[in-house]
């Protein structure tokens, strides 16, 4: 190639990548609800926006959302989180989608199991195994997705179930380890979760339980050991979504800015 040609060519591609860069580096002076569709938003930003929109959206005191409210809510979730959740799924419906969330005990994993290696074992250790029984048969037998299941479990009210008495088996097997969606509407975190057991009763006037780890992630623990959130299937039939706090919006880390 003749060299004016060379000369040529390096000065477009010092422009192209001067030009995107310059584009790059404008985007973060952008309001992060223009920067929200190309994911250039990072984890605090996400949770204010998050929590911003499910304020104006949202009763102020927990009950059972309207149709209009549950779509508009799941609505915010797949602008913002970019995660498709769902009041309903399969058929199955909880009896509470708002709430109270309590803080749980760790559950044993696997027969003989401690507290070893855990966050807050200040917490403690149940008696008695999760609602769906041991997460493995033994120590061995563990791994990380068992340990991440036990880490960001959370209980839901199943035994109150409309049909929980006459399709037992088929609902405890379908509820096992579902993944689930835990917002915490004050601050707007969110953190996917799995079931991992039953509860907690009516009479303690909480609708569900969240792991150490889990309210921890929603900004509850150790501060405080309740709080109100939503909670929410996701659907999510390949398993692309981690458990865990959502810190960008979709199922890959944001671009670089």
């Amino acid at each position: 190639m003749p060299k004016q040609l060379l000369v040529k060519a390096g000065l477009a591609g010092t422009l192209l990548l001067t030009s995107a860069g310059q584009k790059l580096k404008s985007l973060p002076e952008k309001p992060p609800e223009l920067r929200l569709p190309m994911g250039l938003v990072n984890s605090e930003e996400l949770k204010e926006l998050l929590g911003k929109f499910l304020k104006k959206s949202l009763p102020s005191a927990s009950r059972v959302l309207t149709a209009k409210e549950e779509k508009e809510l799941l609505r915010i979730i797949q602008r913002v989180l970019g995660i498709k959740a769902a009041a309903q799924l399969d058929g199955q419906r909880l009896n509470h989608q708002m709430g109270l969330i309590g803080l749980e005990q760790h559950l044993p994993r696997f027969p003989g199991d401690s507290l070893a290696g855990r966050n807050f074992p200040e917490v403690g250790l149940t008696k008695g195994r999760g609602a769906w029984g041991y997460f493995v048969s033994s120590a061995g037998a563990l791994t990380q997705a068992d340990i991440d299941r036990e880490k960001y479990y959370i209980a839901v009210q199943t035994l109150y179930l409309p049909e929980w008495q006459t399709k037992h088996n088929q609902l405890k097997q379908w509820y096992a380890f579902r993944k689930m969606l835990v917002i915490n509407p004050l601050n707007g975190a969110a953190v996917v979760t799995a079931i991992g057991d039953a509860g907690p009763a009516k009479w303690t006037g909480k609708q569900f339980g969240g792991s150490p780890q889990v309210m921890f992630d929603l900004g509850f623990y150790p501060k405080k050991t309740k709080g109100r959130v939503v909670v929410l299937f996701i659907d999510d039939p390949e398993n692309n979504i981690p458990l865990g706090p959502v810190r960008y919006r979709g199922t890959k880390p944001p671009a670089e800015v």
